[in-house]
This record gives structure tokens, C-alpha cells and sequence, in this order.
């Protein structure tokens, strides 16, 4: 048999809000939700951006007023919608109006000018108009004639001023010891113990029921670690008069947010693994998650990817490709005096460029049998995931035909496992829907071919990007919380950013979703093009669909008793709920903490055995190439 991969726990941060329990899904669609779902949704994004604190059962506000849940929610709701979700860059990240740089200045006909600096600062080599006179051990005059050039410190306003951020005053380094990491790495810890804390079985009791090598962690980043702490700093210390630190290169790499998760969270010794596509770096990561389950080589995989790029360097690098969306052509687009940054992502409307974000979000799979045997929460499934190029292209950039083939047979795939008319009747798209005017073209015509041949006539679209911006590696992991979001509620939001369907979009066979669409979905497509030429589609299965099929699989007797196991999963992964939505987010760093010592390894020529770990890494393997030898 097959292995179906099951999602039993997911969780990170974006500028939803947290994504465990679909509480960033409901942000996106929260005007339509029931008011009990409204309220919790508001609450937690009030603590999370510390409005209030719980105190006994109360809700605190900073000059001590005490409020009700209904309250909070009344009194914040304004607060909560202008802080979260793509907005303007807030200073909290960097001053959009003040960005410092360097301006060089070419100085013609100095005379005689003197100025006195340390010695140790002296440029190497001496230019030659410099006489240089000791004052003492430490200091120089210098006089200078004729021609100097001096860099000068300078302050400029950033074109791009919008961007998705994780919600106003939530702060990632303040969640647990976060000293020297880079932001997207902040990310990645807090993002991995979200989903690790959603399943809600505790994670030594899952190492008991199965072997250490049994679990894998593929997870990466676009670019790396972009700011002062990672690439950014050690690229930059130079040209600041700085040197680079000990941790700079190394926290730098993009595989970093696999290896904090192994090293600090889970304490894996299992595989691990960073694949990168570009802007589909999250499907390629679970593409390996899905693929060793199905083949049994893990029964247990963390999938995911984070990434902090909103920073001014990397704003500019893709400003300087026309890529995002300017403050001044986003005014154009509204014939306005200034841009609108909460309507800065525009999906499938008259758009100007896509909007930079930050994201982490990580997602727990297993195979359908260790799910069973655990009682674990079936989220939902992923049986396939598709990656193919584009073959000779003109620019490196620019869609090609590869994206036809990955959105094509993950259509094929879903109706050979579900059926045609499922397929036809309750599947719908999460779009790549970047917001640039060439992908709103290329990827609805993409779309609507691909419809047209399957005989869908009105196949619902989204784009979540509309609401957190693109976080670039993480971009489809933020498709994929959402996607489960949708299954839950039976809502897809709308792209409520695009007031109309431009022009050139073709959507014979689409319904591109404005408003919010209440609907059952048992099939979710997830789209994602990168630069480059990597293209990726996942097929995505509800819950009710995956569970009928492992009903189906186990039979009535094993099913009734995994459902009994369950309801005690349930119950505590609801009490993590409860507990996250009251802003205490459990955050799980061991650092220091359980390391193994090696010399306590037991090895025999059958297993080998790790202290702090239930099972022993069998080492007797089956000859594959028995034929052959």
C-alpha cells in the first residue's frame, strides 16, 4: 500500500496573524465569520500585539482596565484590521522616510584643509596629497591639497513603502532567547513550535512509536538570512567600518530554518534537507515531505520555510527588476495624490508589482497508518506535488510552459484519486496571483485552458497574497494555511484588495473571487511560480475526503477506535489553543538542553543506540540489487 500523507498540526506567523487553528485564515475572511469566531479571532490578535494581557481569567488593557472577551473585540477591532495584513512599512522595522546610504562626494581644489584623526583610521594606501603629522601615540593632523573624495552619510525615502509584516507590535525576538539571530530565524522557532504545539500529542510520546531516523525536516529560505544578523550584516560590515561576526555567515544560510528546528525544537537526528525553487521554495520542501512518506522512507515530516525580507536592500534589489509595486505607480493606479498600502496587492486587477512580506510557516505530516495509531488530527492530505521547468526560455524571469504541466497533472492526479465531478464541483485554486501584470495574464490564462480541458466552467480563485503580501520561499506555505482554513469554515476568501477583473484576464472558465464565497471544498490547487523557471502545484485533500479514504482503508473497527484516541488529541491541542489565543505562545527553543552525549552510543552490528531516544537506528537492511549479485 501506499502511504497517503496526512497533515496532523501546522502553525507559523504572518501578517494574518498566527496560523494554528486557522486564526489567520478567519483574519482574511473576518467580516464573514459567525461573531463567536470573530471575537476569538480578534482577541488573540489583540494579545499577540500585546492591546491586552490575560490576567485571571481577564483581559488587561495597558492602564489597567479590565475587559471581557466581547469588549476587547469591540474596543480593538480598528486597531487590530490597520495592524495586520499588508500595510506601510512601520518603523518597528525600518523608517521608510529615512533609509541611511552613503553619498560619494568628489572634492576639487582642497587647500590646505587640515582635520585630525585616530592614527589606526588612517586609509592604506596614503593618498598621495596627504601629509600626515604625529600629534601623539594615538592621533594624526592630516593636510590635504587638491582633489579628495569622501563618502557622506545620507538619508532617502524608499519608493516601496508597503509590505505584509507579522502583526503591529508582535515581536519574534521577544518570544524566547533570540540573542544574535536573524529575523527570519526568529521566525522559523516560533513558527515550528506553533505546528509542533497544534498537534497536540507531546513530542516525545510520538519518538516512542517510532525510530529516530524516521523523522525528516525540510524547510529553507528564498534568499537566506537578509539582515544585520545574517547575509546582510557580514556582506555590509566592511563598507560600515565593522567586522564580520562569528555567527553572521553561518546563521546566513538558507538552510537554516531546517537546522533550528532540528537543532532547537524537535532534537531530530532524522534527515534533513533545504530545497529552494525561488518563490515555490515551500512546495519543493514538501514535495520531499510527501515523497518520502508515500515511499516509507519517513513516517514523520516537518515541511515548511520562513523568511524576514523587508529590508531595505532587498526592496531595492527588487524594485530596481520593476517587480514590486511602487508608492508612485500604486497612486496611478487610483489616480490619487498617494498609494494606497492596504490595497498595495492587487491579484487579477490593475496591479503594479507584487508586495514584499515575511512569513514562517511549518507544517506536521505523517502517514495515514502512524496517524491512526496516535488519534492524531487529520488537517487534511497531500498526495502529490508537482515541480517542472519551463525548458529554453528568453528571460530567466519571465512564466513559461512548465507551470502548464504542473497545474495540469495535479488536476489529473486529484481526479484519478477523488473523481472528475469532485473535482469539477468542489475543488478551487490558491493563485501564485503576485500582482504583477504580467502573471495576472499568463497564470488566468494558464488556469482557464487548464479548466476548459478538464470541463470545469466556473473554477473558484483566490490569491492570499492579496491580504500578506509575498514572503517569497514561504509564499505557498501561507496558499497551504489558508487552503486548510477553507476546508474548516467553508469559505473562500475573495480577493477583496481587486475591485474589478482586469481587462486582459482571461476567466472564461474561472470565477476570480472578489468577495468572499461560502462553498464545501474537498479539493484545494496550489500554484506557485518562481523565478527561474521553478513551477509547483500541489493536490490538497479535506479532511473529510482523506478520512473516508483511511476509513475505507482500516475498516470500521480500527476507525472507531482512532476516533476514541482522538478525542483526547483534540482536547489538548484546544488547551494550547485556548493558551496561544491568551498570548502565552508556548515557544519551544532547547538550546543547550537533552544534547547527546556520544560516547554513551550503543553499536552493534543490528542497531545503533542514542541516549534520550525510546528506539534504537536498525541497521540491517534488505539487499535491493539481490538480482544482481
Amino acid at each position: 500500500m501506499t502511504a497517503l500523507p496526512v497533515i496532523v498540526g501546522f502553525g507559523g506567523y504572518n501578517a494574518s496573524g498566527r496560523s494554528s487553528f486557522h486564526h489567520g485564515y478567519r483574519r482574511t475572511v473576518l467580516e464573514s465569520l459567525p461573531q463567536e469566531q470573530q471575537v476569538d479571532t480578534l482577541l488573540g490578535l489583540a494579545c499577540l500585539m500585546k492591546l491586552v494581557e490575560h490576567q485571571d481569567g481577564r483581559y488587561v488593557t495597558p492602564q489597567g482596565e479590565a475587559l471581557s472577551a466581547d469588549q476587547v473585540a469591540e474596543k480593538y477591532r480598528e486597531q487590530i484590521e490597520q495592524g495586520t495584513l499588508v500595510r506601510r512599512i512601520h518603523k518597528g522595522l525600518f523608517d521608510v522616510d529615512n533609509v541611511p546610504s552613503t553619498r560619494d562626494l568628489e572634492l576639487q581644489g582642497v587647500k590646505d584643509t587640515e582635520f585630525v584623526v585616530r592614527r589606526r583610521d588612517l586609509p592604506a594606501p596614503l593618498p598621495a596629497n596627504w601629509q600626515v603629522e604625529t600629534i601623539d601615540d594615538k592621533s594624526v593632523r592630516v593636510t590635504v591639497s587638491g582633489d579628495m573624495a569622501i563618502k557622506m552619510e545620507n538619508l532617502r525615502e524608499l519608493d516601496v513603502q508597503s509590505a505584509g509584516m507579522v502583526p503591529t507590535g508582535f515581536e519574534p525576538a521577544e518570544q524566547y532567547n533570540s540573542r544574535f539571530h536573524p529575523r527570519g530565524l526568529q521566525l522559523a522557532i516560533i513558527g515550528a513550535s506553533d505546528a509542533i504545539n497544534s498537534i497536540g500529542i507531546n513530542w516525545q510520546d510520538i519518538m516512542a512509536h517510532i525510530d529516530p531516523d524516521d523523522v525528516a525536516v525540510y524547510a529553507s529560505s528564498g534568499l537566506g538570512q537578509t539582515d544585520d544578523y545574517g547575509i546582510g550584516g557580514y556582506m555590509q560590515a566592511r563598507l560600515r567600518s565593522n567586522r564580520p561576526t562569528s555567527k553572521q555567515m553561518a546563521l546566513g544560510l538558507n538552510s537554516m530554518p531546517a537546522d533550528f528546528v532540528n537543532a532547537y525544537v524537535c532534537g531530530s537526528v532524522g534527515t534533513t534537507g533545504a530545497m529552494t525553487g525561488a518563490c515555490a521554495s515551500f512546495l519543493y520542501n514538501l514535495r520531499l515531505a510527501v515523497d518520502d512518506i508515500a515511499a516509507g522512507r519517513h513516517r514523520l515530516v516537518i515541511a515548511g520555510c520562513s523568511e524576514a525580507p523587508v529590508t531595505p536592500e532587498v526592496i531595492e534589489g527588487f524594485a530596481a527588476m520593476s517587480a514590486l509595486g511602487t508608492d508612485e505607480r500604486l497612486a496611478k493606479l487610483d489616480n490619487a495624490e498617494q498609494a494606497d498600502h492596504r490595497r498595495a496587492s492587487r491579484p487579477f486587477g490593475e496591479n503594479a508589482g507584487f508586495t514584499m512580506a515575511e512569513s514562517t510557516q511549518y507544517f506536521v505530516l505523517m502517514d495515514d497508518a502512524l496517524a491512526l495509531e496516535l488519534g492524531a488530527e487529520i488537517y487534511g492530505a497531500v498526495p502529490h506535488v508537482f515541480v517542472n521547468a519551463d525548458g529554453f526560455k528568453k528571460s530567466i524571469s519571465s512564466p513559461g510552459a512548465g507551470n502548464y504541466v504542473t497545474v495540469a497533472k495535479a488536476v489529473g492526479a486529484a481526479s484519478a484519486i477523488v473523481g472528475e465531478e469532485v473535482v469539477r464541483e468542489r475543488s478551487f485554486v490558491h493563485a501564485h496571483g503576485s500582482s504583477t501584470p504580467q502573471n495576472r495574464v499568463t497564470e488566468s490564462i494558464m488556469f482557464d485552458r487548464v479548466a476548459a480541458a478538464f470541463g470545469i466552467k466556473s473554477w473558484p480563485v483566490s490569491a492570499v497574497k492579496a491580504f500578506v503580501g509575498h514572503p517569497l520561499g514561504p509564499a505557498s506555505g501561507d496558499q497551504l494555511s489558508n487552503a486548510l482554513g477553507v476546508f474548516a469554515d467553508g469559505i473562500i476568501p475573495g480577493i477583496k484588495t481587486t475591485h474589478a477583473v482586469a481587462d486582459d484576464v482571461a476567466d472564461e472558465h474561472l470565477e476570480i473571487l472578489l468577495k468572499d464565497k461560502v462553498a464545501e471544498m474537498d479539493v484545494a490547487f496550489l500554484n506557485s511560480k518562481g523565478f527561474g523557471g521553478n513551477n509547483a502545484t500541489a493536490t490538497v485533500l479535506s479532511p473529510r475526503i482523506a478520512e473516508a479514504m483511511m476509513a475505507k482503508r482500516y475498516g470500521e473497527a480500527a476507525w472507531a477506535e482512532y476516533q476514541q484516541r482522538r478525542v483526547k488529541v483534540r482536547e489538548r491541542a484546544q488547551a494550547y489553543d485556548r493558551q496561544a489565543i491568551n498570548g502565552d505562545l508556548n515557544i519551544i527553543y532547547h538550546f543547550g538542553e537533552g544534547m547527546i552525549d556520544e560516547a554513551e552510543l550503543e553499536i552493534s552490528a543490528d542497531q545503533l543506540r542514542l541516549p534520550e531516544f525510546s528506539n534504537p537506528v536498525p541497521l540491517k537492511f534488505d539487499n535491493p540489487f539481490a538480482d544482481m549479485v
